[in-house]
């Protein structure tokens, strides 16, 4: 039985941390046809950056070994250098779920158990990998079955040594399936970088993504919406969860500010969120708003928030 999560998280690529099992794939229509490099991008150099193994897991008619290390490298020699000392690994997809043409699922688990194994033996912090599951109609796997599957390697993400994106494209899944996949992952990784998602949660509201120039707009209208709505009946009390928010330039800040101190007195929104932020917020005048709490909450070093 496939076991499915009430509901998913969706965060930028770069708040995945070891452990993470995610997936992704267009999320609406505006998302899709969206090329996945740039996120893979992101992925790998902040990957090789932090002295981890990658293992990109493509499929046979996507662009050649020698092209994706170009495409990733960008002429810094840093991918380049990667691939040259073994911490960066390109195989294609049918190599490690068919190679024999038929799908095994304990081979397939067996085989990602090795390769975390072999990054922490040759002294990497640990292995992450994305995989294009495109595989899987080539073989005609039956959706019932890619599901179970990908609930089955749970105990992969045990240890914090392992972090997957599995890609689901939507030119080779049908809408039937890529609507069931973020139930079977904890976390949905967003498609583009320079993009932001608004989701209301039962005492407020949750953004996820960048609050830049390009979301800028976005970002001031959601917050309007949101703290005006509550503003119906008076004082009330919102609590703004920004803790994947990966980057928040200062006029956005400064717009948060500004529309809190706006509502009525007694009023409080309560922005939950990592240190960074919490500082720039702070620098800004937060702490001399009365209906403004901040509320840093810290992880670990790799799950600050820039903002500029």
């Amino acid at each position: 039985m496939t076991t499915q999560h009430r509901a998913e998280r969706t965060v930028p690529v770069e708040r995945l941390r070891l452990g993470d099992h995610a997936c992704m794939g267009p999320g609406d229509i505006e998302g899709a046809g969206e090329s996945p490099w740039k996120v893979f991008t992101a992925y790998t150099r902040t990957s090789l950056a932090r002295g981890e193994k990658v293992l990109l897991v493509m499929d046979p008619d996507d662009l050649s070994d020698d092209e994706v290390v170009a495409l990733l490298d960008r002429g810094s020699g840093q991918v380049v250098a990667a691939r040259a000392g073994g911490q960066l690994s390109l195989k294609r997809n049918t190599e490690i779920y068919v190679p024999d043409g038929r799908f095994q699922e304990r081979r397939t688990i067996d085989a990602y158990a090795s390769e975390v194994d072999r990054a922490c033996d040759e002294g990497w912090a640990g292995l992450r990998v994305t995989a294009d599951m495109s595989w899987a109609p080539r073989v005609n796997l039956g959706h019932d079955r890619l599901l179970d599957y990908e609930a089955s390697v749970a105990p992969l993400f045990a240890d914090p040594l392992f972090t997957a994106i599995c890609w689901y494209d939507r030119q080779r899944f049908d809408e039937e399936l890529t609507s069931r996949v973020g139930k079977v992952h904890p976390l949905r990784v967003m498609e583009r970088l320079d993009s932001l998602e608004v989701t209301e949660t039962p005492d407020g509201g949750r953004i996820t993504g960048t609050a830049e120039l390009s979301t800028r707009t976005e970002f001031v209208e959601a917050l309007r919406e949101a703290l005006e709505h509550r503003d119906d009946s008076g004082p009330s009390h919102f609590v703004l969860d920004l803790r994947d928010l990966c980057f928040m330039e200062a006029h956005c800040a400064w717009q948060l500010i500004s529309l809190a101190a706006s509502l009525p007195a007694g009023s409080e929104v309560t922005v939950r969120c990592g240190e960074l932020l919490g500082l720039v917020l702070e620098q800004l005048g937060a702490g001399e708003v009365p209906q403004l709490l901040v509320s840093v909450e810290v992880e670990g070093e790799d799950d600050e928030e820039g903002a500029g």
